[in-house]
């Protein structure tokens, strides 16, 4: 049997989701050694005057 340790990261970035998820796979590896995968579990945005302003991940990683 094998035993996994999963870490649930959020992130966000001015320019896409895809950025975003490098960010928190970055910021992540900097305390979590051997990351193997990253799982994108739910994107979303915040707008503001009618324009995407920042693009937001939460990502599970293992």
């Amino acid at each position: 049997m094998a035993i996994m340790k999963i870490v649930e990261i959020m992130a966000d970035s001015s320019k896409s989701w895809e950025d975003a998820t490098r960010r928190a796979v970055k910021e992540a590896s900097k305390s979590i050694k051997n990351i193997r995968s990253a799982w994108v579990k739910d994107q979303s945005c915040s707008v503001e005057d009618g324009e995407v302003d920042r693009y937001r991940v939460t990502v599970k990683m293992n």
